[in-house]
């Protein structure tokens, strides 16, 4: 059976993707008459934007908070000879300002600030070096980096076997994703596939976390269990009213997203974590150009920042502790290819 998308009254609105195909999940898509009233609430749910501080996240551009780091005269040491940085006695990162906790644009709507941008002035800081951190597109940094426009990308980047075949890895945070619930919902963990079955859970469409929650949905199944419900949503804001209205249990996102409207909010909470590349752990990864043998001295950076404990700091300082890891690794096992 082809699981498909209901619009009002059950209406048949396509077919899913045809990595979606099977007979587990119960599938719901909310009707398009919601969308202006989502519209209206969305100041409400989302509140403050990317620019704006939030809870005890300061998003101001000057960042007094900034955690420093010494000078790593080892990782420094393991720079080839030969690697010519795009200005000297400059590290020059991307990043894409998606939004906080991981990388914003702060309260004068210019300077990128947040736990990547620190992380990256970190790094700068081991290998005796100026951070230059340059704004970007997610779209348009591997052609930029291929191309010579900076020397690294740190902009939660994950490890995954295509990108493998272009780039180089440095790893410095797990890759999870959240499971958030309501503040006074009776669930109480979400570890394992059983723990999910017949719960209404937000997802987005075409994600990584969907297809892991097809695969938890089909082993419940399996072991006679309810399906997952799965349930998609044009944008934060309708997910948000949707969990907050009780049409919804849980709502499943990036952690580092969900940590920080939880942050802000107060009235939803974590109940779990889960790898992007579950049954494995996927990191992410300092990202340089494939070859260029630089990966190794960031590597050697971030497992200095590691021991010494100024990279425990920094994930403290943004919230984001649960997605530390005990060492960095150079091109470690990533997604495989789907």
């Amino acid at each position: 059976m082809l699981a498909e998308r209901t619009g009002a009254g059950g209406a048949r609105a396509g077919p899913l993707p045809s990595f979606c195909y099977g007979d587990t999940v119960s599938v719901t898509i909310l009707p398009n008459f919601r969308t202006t009233f989502m519209a209206m609430a969305a100041a409400a749910l989302i509140g403050p934007g990317p620019a704006s501080a939030a809870g005890n996240f300061d998003l101001s551009p000057e960042q007094p908070g900034r955690v420093h780091a010494a000078k790593n005269d080892a990782a420094i040491a393991a720079i080839p000879k030969d690697f010519k940085f795009v200005a000297p006695g400059k590290f020059t990162v991307a990043v894409a300002p998606g939004g906080p906790p991981l990388a914003t644009y702060a309260t004068d709507a210019k300077t990128v600030v947040g736990a990547d941008p620190d992380y990256a002035s970190a790094v700068a800081d081991a290998l005796g070096l100026k951070l230059e951190l340059i704004p970007v597109a997610w779209a348009d940094w591997p052609l930029g980096l291929t191309s010579g426009k900076y020397d690294a990308v740190i902009s939660n980047v994950g490890v995954t076997e295509q990108r493998k075949e272009k780039f180089d890895f440095s790893t410095y945070r797990q890759g999870l994703h959240g499971f958030f619930v309501k503040t006074d919902s009776k669930i109480a963990a979400i570890k394992e596939p059983k723990d999910a079955a017949g719960l209404r859970i937000i997802v987005g469409a075409g994600t990584n976390q969907e297809r892991i929650l097809l695969k938890w949905s089909d082993e419940d199944v399996k072991a006679g269990l309810k399906p997952l419900e799965l349930q998609y949503y044009d944008d934060d804001a309708a997910s948000l009213l949707a969990l907050r209205s009780d049409r919804a249990d849980v709502i499943v996102q990036p952690h580092a997203q969900l940590v920080y409207i939880a942050t802000r909010d107060k009235n939803i909470k974590r109940v779990g974590t889960l790898s992007a590349g579950w049954p494995d752990r996927s990191d992410v990864a300092i990202t340089t150009r494939k070859g260029s043998g630089f990966a190794t001295a960031l590597t050697a950076a971030t497992n200095g920042l590691i021991k010494d404990g100024t990279y425990a700091r920094i994930l403290d300082h943004w919230h984001l502790a649960e997605e530390a890891l005990q060492k960095s690794e150079t091109n470690p096992p990533g997604l495989p290819k789907f």
